[in-house]
């Protein structure tokens, strides 16, 4: 028996609606045991209870539109239903939720019950209960979101123990392809709704690749959709560069003549091999020349997934960490801005820069702490009022997330800036 646990992946937002989705669920399953607990005979309120409880079934002959709803917080008797179910939505739902926000993550998980259900019915009539379709969704929309991520996982068969798994590898694998497509044929007829499982597990793969692909959810350069935007950058790449005379030009620019692979055999001569960084280098350059911010944005991302410690000139890279920041890819923003600092630290721009990147930490991407620490670092610098308040204000806004004071030379600033001259 295999059965996830936990993730590695961590979060700063409380996820409060997947904390009560949980609690409803597992409320009104006891609900019926509450009501009639005391008496052998169930009781006016007992029976009232149940006969709601029935109603919120989906009736698969004769669906109300409310029961696609309602279903989802019902489940079948005993807790070893309740009981799976909650433990994944505990597992993957609290990280989806602090990522996608409160509200997006209850509607996405109510829509991801809604396909559930229009997928069961596609093909059975029989009733149905139950948040696994909902959990489904959740699921893959974890595996779109962070499939990098390790998940923590217990066995036990003759020894009990834990081991980690690689994402891809436990949903798309195990929970995906053995759980609900091979070992059902090999069990044979069961109460389970297989289809209503894959059914949500296709619309929280698709939904969140395409709420990532339309920048709804936050991007970073781990995300399904940037994976395979550098998975197909990689073959484009080689493919390009499988032509000899590609290669050339890229290590010597236009001065390259065509080569021949005629003559190459004839001579024995080894190809041109060509260094594609240099090449990705040029083409950045000729295109920030040609003011084609949007190319040479694509093109550095293509070049740092080559070479992630790589740094353009100076102002050819802060010209590229502007333009990422303007087309709202706020992880890659923060990335070269930081490769800036690092690299630049003395130019005129620096404090400008760490002023920008303190803000863009704050927010829009939630990191409180690094924000601070950017902030901090550049407001005994800022000579300019007005960014000066800027950063002050930002400066509250971290402090407050992370729950604590103001930093004394913060607020001592902020106080002297509302003090009279004297």
């Amino acid at each position: 028996m295999f059965i996830p646990i936990s993730t590695d992946t961590s979060f700063r937002r409380v996820p409060w609606v997947n904390y009560g989705l949980i609690t409803a669920n597992v409320s009104i399953h006891l609900l019926p045991m509450l009501v009639g607990s005391g008496s052998r005979a169930p009781s006016a309120l007992a029976q009232t209870v149940n006969g709601w409880l029935e109603l919120g079934v989906l009736d698969g002959s004769a669906p109300r539109l409310y029961q696609f709803i309602t279903y989802q917080f019902l489940h079948a008797p005993g807790f070893a239903h309740l009981g799976g179910n909650m433990l994944f939505l505990w597992v993957f739902g609290n990280a989806v939720n602090a990522k996608m926000g409160q509200w997006c993550y209850l509607l996405f998980y109510l829509a991801g019950g809604v396909f559930a259900a229009t997928g069961h019915g596609w093909y059975y009539n029989h009733s149905l209960v139950g948040a696994s379709g909902s959990i489904a969704a959740v699921t893959t929309a974890y595996l779109a979101l962070f499939p990098r991520s390790q998940i923590t996982v217990l066995y036990w068969w003759f020894f009990i123990g834990t081991f980690q798994l690689p994402s891809m590898w436990m949903i798309g694998a195990k929970l995906i392809l053995w759980d609900n497509m091979l070992a059902p044929g090999m069990i044979g007829e069961s109460n389970v709704a297989y289809n209503a499982h894959l059914a949500g597990y296709a619309f929280g793969l698709a939904a969140t690749a395409g709420l990532l692909a339309v920048h709804i959810l936050p991007r970073d350069q781990y995300d399904i959709v940037a994976l395979w935007r550098r998975g197909l950058q990689r073959r484009q790449m080689r493919s390009a560069m499988s032509d000899p005379t590609a290669e050339a030009r890229a290590r010597y620019g236009r001065v390259a003549r065509p080569v021949s692979m005629d003559r190459l055999a004839e001579s024995g001569e080894p190809a041109v091999v060509s260094d594609p960084v240099s090449g990705l280098r040029s083409r950045i350059a000729e295109a920030l020349v040609r003011q084609d911010r949007d190319s040479a944005a694509e093109l550095y991302e293509r070049l740092i997934d080559m070479d992630p410690a790589h740094v353009l000139p100076r102002p050819q890279q802060l010209d590229v960490a502007n333009q990422l920041y303007t087309l709202h890819r706020i992880p890659q923003a923060a990335a070269a801005y930081e490769r800036y600092l690092r690299h630049y630290s003395g130019s005129a721009e620096a404090d400008h820069v760490r002023l920008l990147l303190g803000i863009i930490y704050a927010r829009d991407l939630e990191q409180h702490e690094v924000a601070e620490g950017h902030l901090l670092a550049v407001l005994g610098r800022l000579n300019d009022d007005k960014r000066r308040q800027q950063c002050l204000h930002w400066l509250q806004v971290a402090s407050v997330a992370l729950g604590r004071p103001l930093p004394n030379n913060a607020a001592e600033s902020d106080s002297s800036q509302g003090q009279e001259p004297t």
